[in-house]
C-alpha cells in the first residue's frame, strides 16, 4: 500500500497561501489559504486514502463531482468508514453532485481550490488539463497519462500550471515510505554501498521489481475493482502504472538532486510484455 504523507498537504497549503498576494493571486484559492478539496470522478481507492486522516489547514467539507456508479459509491463508503471508525475518526462532510455534467458543474461552481483525481486513467489526463486550465491546483495519482496523446496533453498541462502558478502534483509519494528513505541513505553511503556500477543490457546496475495483485484489501476490506480496470485502453499497461514508481525510485536513489531529461538521458534498449 502506498503511503500518502502529510508533507503533500503542507506543500499544497504553503503554495496556495503564496498565491494569495499580488497580481498573480489564484482566483480559486480561499483568502484564508485553507485547502478546500474537490474530488472529481473518483474510481480508485487512492482518492479515498487522501482523506484517511485529517490534516491542519484542510477544510472538512469536501465537494464531490462524479457520475453515479461503483466509483462514487465506494468513495463515499470509505469516507463513511473513516468517519465512524473507533480510533481517530475523521469528520469529513461530503457534498455530492452526481449529474451527467459533473465535470462542467465542477468547473462552473469552483467550490474548492484543490482537485483530487484518482480514477479511470483514460479520462484522467483530460480532467487534469481542464482543472489546470480553470486555475485549480491538482493532486493526481499515477499514471497521469497512459498513451502518447495523453502524454502530450500532460506536458501542456504542466506548462499551463507553471504559467497559471497552480500546482500539479503526484500524490503517490513512494519516496516518503520509511524503508525507501533508509534505502536511499544507505545507497548513498560509499562506506556501506560502494559505488554504482556502470550497467549493461545483460548485467544491469539496478534491477527493480514490484508485484501488484488484482485482489487486495484496502482499509480492512476487500477492494472491488471496476470493470474498466481490466481494459488496458482505460487502465493502461503495467509499465505505465506500477512501473512509474520503480523508474522514479531509481532516479531518486541513484541520482539524487539531479534532474534527468527524458529526451537526452534515457534510452530504451529493449522491452517485452
Amino acid at each position: 500500500m502506498r503511503i500518502i504523507k502529510s508533507t503533500t498537504f503542507i506543500l499544497m497549503a504553503a503554495f496556495i497561501a503564496g498565491c494569495q498576494s499580488g497580481e498573480n493571486r489564484n482566483a480559486s484559492a480561499d483568502s484564508s489559504g485553507e485547502v478546500k478539496l474537490i474530488t472529481l470522478a473518483p474510481a480508485h481507492f487512492h482518492s479515498a486514502l487522501v482523506q484517511k486522516t485529517m490534516y491542519p489547514g484542510i477544510d472538512s467539507v469536501v465537494y464531490v463531482y462524479a457520475p453515479k456508479g461503483l466509483g462514487l459509491t465506494e468513495q463515499l463508503n470509505y469516507i463513511k468508514q473513516y468517519n465512524t471508525r473507533e480510533n481517530a475518526p475523521t469528520h469529513w462532510v461530503e457534498k455530492v453532485y452526481d449529474g451527467y455534467d459533473y465535470l462542467q458543474k465542477m468547473l462552473n461552481e469552483k467550490k474548492g481550490n484543490v482537485v483530487v483525481l484518482a480514477g479511470n486513467n483514460q479520462l484522467k489526463t483530460e480532467y487534469i488539463k481542464s482543472s489546470v486550465d480553470d486555475g485549480l491546483n491538482v493532486l493526481a495519482d499515477k499514471p497521469m497519462a497512459i498513451d502518447v496523446a495523453g502524454f502530450d496533453t500532460l506536458k501542456q498541462a504542466f506548462a499551463d500550471a507553471k504559467e497559471k502558478r497552480v500546482l500539479l502534483y503526484d500524490i503517490m509519494t513512494e519516496r516518503s515510505v520509511a524503508a525507501t528513505m533508509l534505502q536511499k541513505r544507505l545507497a548513498n553511503l560509499t562506506s556501506v554501498f560502494g559505488e554504482l556500477e556502470k550497467g549493461t543490457k545483460d548485467s544491469p546496475a539496478v534491477i527493480m521489481e514490484s508485484v501488484h495483485r488484482y485482489f487486495k484489501q484496502v482499509s480492512g476490506k476487500p477492494l472491488i475493482r471496476p470493470d474498466w480496470f481490466f481494459d488496458p485502453l482505460q487502465q493502461g499497461d503495467a509499465i505505465a502504472d506500477v512501473g512509474v514508481h520503480l523508474v522514479d525510485l531509481v532516479q531518486w536513489v541513484c541520482f539524487p538532486e539531479v534532474s534527468l531529461d527524458y529526451k537526452k538521458d534515457i534510452s530504451i534498449q529493449s522491452s517485452k510484455i
